[in-house]
């Protein structure tokens, strides 16, 4: 359906495991491969003085049995510089491991960020804020700790492991075959425990989602949950999303529980079935107690570094279940675009025409039907109707927030497909009933009308929005900080500081979508005034449920399920006694 877009869904059946990481390598980790090879050098180093240890012990009882002085006064020194190699390569490649993943992450963050801003409305309104911002947080988290224990683990623990048995094969090639044939019997089951971890981690990451969706939304509207005392209600959807949460992370550490008994008790067989072995040599004559010493200390030391093997397949299918949706935001298609062949529009404060137009969101019913009207160039057209009617949906289109499924947008006889969307966007304002007020100074919120502009710009645009009283009110003036979403500043004084960003935007096209709603008398003048001030001389289209705001436009288009049911000035649909008038004298007997 044209104009629409899938939501994005993480618990579609997630792609295999390895065509993820390459991907995640071409997009993100080749870029710091130089550290990624230095933290490997130290890698080598760490797993090279590691393996260093059973030999020493080996010497050592050699040294002890044959009682050489040299040997002996020597050995120590050599373990210390064994250890102050250890040392010095493990923090090496930490650092170097650390400042790589980081800086991985941040460029995930940033390219999510950046792919989230440019995405269809459809497919951002998918999912709460929230819900979105968990995505940065705790998704990005599992995919950063994967990715560092993939070198610290995967790669140095593993280096580490194969030194030790290049060391164990050294100085007993048999026994080390012994060891080694237990290996295999732990990877089936360790696998696919990782498996089913993954799956659980999937879950238990949309469940996380959907638990921050549900505190953000508690304590946003805690003036309302009071009011209503909402508390018990909220607290039990609370209650059930928690124990939701904490039967899914159970399931996570049982899964991730059963490793560590699993390589226990493989490294037990391993060390009982080599005991057993040498015990036999040592009788027979055919090895010696300190040849054991040194092979047993190997495969003593290799048993934590294999431990950490273990879980390791836990903690990266826990990455890559965060890493699948991680893409699934990346590739989320996105549709209103810039067409083949779009050149940069032309109109000013020109006729908006709605052509045929007929729109629906995804498989849900049509929202508009063969809707079709003008605004005139120069004009106030007020679109008017019941809740649901249709009104935000044409304004949507306008400036082509969606594309629709039929039907054109015309401005100025140019048809807004075969524009470009910077340009288009450029010529259009929007002042709506939710003001949108960054948490940034005042100043930076009225520039953001028009980046760049001066200082007296600003200033110039504010007065006429009648905010810059108010605004100088304060010490800091324009340097003052509005606060979270406005909070700083009143409703009518939010809704003022909008109108001034409009002002310095200086857009032909203007859309008000209930621009004085849940305003108070004194604001509401102050408001009108201004807006009165920013429609002259522009193409102005406004929605609103208040018809004594709309009487004065030049038309006044009536919607009603979709579809235009009047068009005509308010004097004329009232003489008309259609849906327009019922409108006019219900608000007429409320008031």
């Amino acid at each position: 359906m044209k104009g629409t877009a899938p939501a994005v869904s993480a618990s579609a059946v997630p792609p295999r495991n390895w065509p993820l990481a390459v991907r995640l390598w071409n997009d993100h980790i080749r870029e710091h491969r130089s550290k990624i090879l230095l933290s490997l050098v130290a890698v080598a180093f760490v797993a090279a003085s590691t393996s260093l240890y059973p030999v020493l012990i080996n010497w050592a009882f050699q040294a002890l049995s044959e009682r050489s002085s040299w040997a002996i006064s020597t050995l120590p020194w050599l373990v210390l510089v064994a250890a102050g190699v250890r040392g010095m390569a493990t923090y090496a490649q930490v650092a170097l491991t650390q400042q790589a993943v980081t800086q991985i992450e941040a460029d995930m963050q940033k390219r999510l960020y950046r792919t989230l801003v440019e995405a269809d409305l459809t497919s951002i309104t998918a999912h709460t804020p929230a819900a979105w911002t968990q995505r940065f947080t705790t998704d990005l988290v599992f995919v950063r700790s994967a990715l560092t224990r993939l070198v610290n683990i995967l790669v140095r623990e593993g280096l580490t492991v194969v030194a030790l048995f290049a060391t164990m094969f050294y100085l007993d090639w048999m026994l080390t075959l012994i060891a080694v044939t237990i290996v295999p019997f732990a990877l089936i089951p360790v696998s696919r425990i990782g498996k089913r971890l993954r799956r659980v981690s999937r879950r238990t990451q949309e469940r996380t989602g959907d638990m921050a969706s549900l505190t953000s939304e508690t304590f946003s509207a805690a003036r309302v949950v009071k009011t209503y005392r909402l508390e018990d209600y909220l607290s039990e959807q609370a209650d059930n999303s928690f124990e939701m949460l904490k039967r899914l992370r159970y399931k996570s550490m049982i899964q991730k529980g059963r490793v560590d008994p699993l390589m226990e008790c493989v490294g037990g067989v391993a060390v009982a079935l080599v005991l057993g072995f040498v015990g036999w040599r040592i009788m027979s004559g055919q090895s010696t107690v300190g040849e054991f010493s040194g092979f047993l200390g190997a495969l003593l030391i290799a048993a934590q570094p294999m431990r950490a093997l273990g879980n390791l397949a836990t903690i990266v299918q826990e990455g890559f279940a965060a890493l699948h949706r991680y893409y699934a935001v990346i590739d989320e298609p996105v549709t209103v675009t810039d067409h083949p062949g779009a050149k940069p529009a032309s109109f000013g404060a020109d006729t908006v025409s709605i052509e045929s137009v007929s729109f629906s969101y995804g498989d849900s019913a049509p929202a508009l039907f063969d809707v079709s009207f003008e605004a005139q160039a120069g004009e106030t057209t007020a679109i008017v109707g019941r809740s649901g009617a249709g009104k935000s949906t044409v304004f949507n289109l306008i400036p082509r927030l969606y594309d629709p499924s039929s039907g054109r947008v015309v401005i100025g006889g140019e048809d807004i497909a075969g524009v470009t969307l910077a340009s288009l966007r450029e010529r259009i304002a929007i002042v709506s009933q939710d003001v949108v007020i960054f948490n940034d100074t005042v100043g930076a919120n009225i520039a953001l009308g028009r980046p760049g502009a001066t200082a007296t710009e600003i200033e110039d645009a504010a007065r006429l929005a009648g905010a810059h009283d108010f605004i100088m009110r304060d010490p800091l003036g324009y340097d003052a900080p509005a606060g979270d979403r406005g909070s700083n500043y009143s409703g009518g004084e939010r809704q003022r500081i909008a109108l001034a960003r409009a002002f310095l935007k200086d857009a032909p096209i203007l859309l008000l979508d209930e621009a004085t709603s849940a305003l108070d008398a004194e604001s509401e003048q102050i408001v009108r005034e201004a807006l009165a001030r920013l429609t002259r001389g522009r193409t102005t289209l406004v929605i609103a449920h208040r018809l004594a705001t709309v009487r004065a436009a030049e038309k006044i288009v009536v919607l009603d399920g979709g579809r235009v049911a009047e068009i005509g000035t308010h004097d004329a649909l009232v003489a008309a006694g259609g849906l327009y008038a019922r409108f006019h004298r219900l608000q007429l007997q409320a008031d």
